[in-house]
């Protein structure tokens, strides 16, 4: 018979597995360590760095199974997972038959939640997922909720571990909570305050299975929501996940657009961000929430997500003057849009994390004309859409890493007319990204922006998208020094 997990288990003795030895899973062992759970880490890897935190966690009283990431430990009652590992792995198949139930990091830290004195309950989630966008609007959102003088945070896919947060020694008002559709799939008992997801487009296929699969896990984010479903009116996919959601009575779904907003929307007006949803009358009025220069940049899909942030610090009672002046003390991380140089007229931005077609279509929809760096792996990704919305905006493409061709071959397809180079085969790191820079200032021209939005993940060719972004911003640097 399977073991039951209730909402508050005991954890003393408890068998729990913890799957993988990456940070989220070094935290979580850790923390159910100390609520006095019988511990064991699993990873399939075997490396020597693997092996030094292996050596960290065996010095706790936390042993360690390497090389051995597939085979279920007799008697384990709950399995922990990084958010890496996929529904497929042998260790959950081999649990569901055992009664093992899985949960993610995010899951552990929703049970582990405290109570705030003030209030006897938990501190609210305001919760944000979607296919790009996340991690900057996330970000947005703590900055509002921190000038209207709450408490809070960045969690969760970035900034604070969601661990961290919810047992932090001095409690947080509210969090902003960004998900990834990983955490999402392994979290199913969470009900935030109120959720975003801000746009939905293929990435992670072959992680999910199917579109079908990563849209439901997207979906997720939206069960169980007390005040506010925020979906993107532009993204008609967002609004299906908000009337398939089953959330608690009274619960509003509130859309977001570029254009002027409809009722209970949040749009832009004469240059203005307005709220037509949470006021008083929102027939005949709205609140003027800033302006389209307050958003930094102001790039349309960046505005898209400054309203998304709005909605959701709006839904959770924050002023209007708050949101001003929250989106005025934003600036967004490095490899997000970031102009790293002028260079003989040719502007070079750096758009790293623009790690799949739905963000590198939007890099590209804010320049013309442009000089497109691209490529690394594709992810089951395909590339006819994004080059067909782009090729009147094409100078030339430099094209990169593994899984090049699918992009070259959208290119000849739809855009035959666009030089394309094809830069650093069989190269790495910053000898790669040299060459790179160098291929694509021979094609940029004066008044042309040269943009790094790869739609790819970088591991192939370098340690992450950050050295992706650094070292081009390195290459670029050492040109203009010249």
């Amino acid at each position: 018979m399977g073991y039951r997990m209730t909402s508050n288990p005991d954890w003393t003795g408890l068998p729990v597995v913890v799957a993988g030895l990456g940070l989220s899973g070094i935290s979580a062992a850790r923390v159910l360590r100390g609520l006095g759970a019988e511990v064991t880490v699993v990873d399939g890897g075997d490396s020597e760095g693997l092996r030094a935190r292996a050596a960290e966690l065996a010095a706790v009283g936390i042993p360690v199974r390497l090389g051995d990431g597939d085979t279920l430990p007799e008697g384990t009652r709950l399995i922990v997972t990084s958010p890496g590992w996929p529904p497929s792995s042998p260790l959950f198949a081999a649990a569901g038959p055992a009664g093992v139930p899985v949960w993610g990091d995010v899951e552990l830290a929703w049970r582990l939640r405290r109570p705030l004195p003030a209030t006897g309950e938990p501190a609210p989630w305001l919760a944000i997922t979607g296919t790009n966008g996340k991690t900057t609007t996330v970000q947005m959102l703590a900055s509002i909720l921190t000038a209207a003088g709450l408490r809070t945070a960045a969690v969760g896919n970035v900034g604070v571990s969601v661990l961290d947060a919810v047992l932090a020694d001095e409690p947080y008002d509210v969090l902003a909570v960004e998900l990834s559709s990983y955490q999402l799939h392994w979290a199913p008992s969470l009900r935030p305050h109120s959720a975003a997801v801000l746009n939905l487009a293929p990435d992670h296929l072959d992680w999910h299975g199917s579109m079908e699969a990563y849209a439901a896990d997207k979906g997720r984010i939206y069960e169980g929501n007390l005040v506010a479903c925020v979906y993107n009116t532009a993204d008609p996919a967002t609004e299906a996940l908000v009337r398939e959601a089953d959330v608690e009575e009274g619960c509003r779904a509130i859309g977001f657009t570029l254009g002027a907003p409809g009722l209970s929307e949040f749009g832009v007006v004469d240059g203005l961000l307005v709220d037509r949803a949470f006021v008083p009358d929102r027939q005949s009025s709205a609140a003027e929430l800033g302006s389209v220069e307050d958003v930094n940049p102001p790039a349309p899909h960046n505005i898209a997500n400054a309203l998304a942030a709005a909605a959701l610090a709006r839904a959770y009672g924050v002023d209007p003057k708050a949101v001003r002046e929250g989106l005025r003390a934003f600036h967004p991380d490095a490899h997000r849009i970031a102009e790293v140089a002028v260079v003989d007229e040719v502007t070079w931005i750096d758009d790293s994390k623009a790690t799949n077609t739905h963000a590198a279509a939007a890099s590209l929809a804010a320049f013309r004309p442009v000089v497109w760096i691209a490529g690394g792996l594709a992810k089951g990704a395909t590339f006819d859409d994004l080059v067909q919305g782009a090729e009147g905006r094409l100078r030339g493409a430099v094209l990169i890493g593994q899984d090049r061709a699918l992009i070259r071959e959208a290119l000849a397809r739809h855009a035959p007319d666009v030089p394309v180079i094809e830069a650093a085969e069989g190269q790495t790191g910053a000898v790669a990204m040299a060459e790179v820079v160098a291929a694509a200032a021979g094609l940029a021209q004066p008044g042309d922006t040269v943009l790094l939005a790869p739609a790819c993940a970088s591991m192939d060719m370098f340690t992450n998208y950050n050295e992706r972004g650094d070292l081009f911003a390195a290459a670029v640097r050492a040109r203009a020094d010249r």
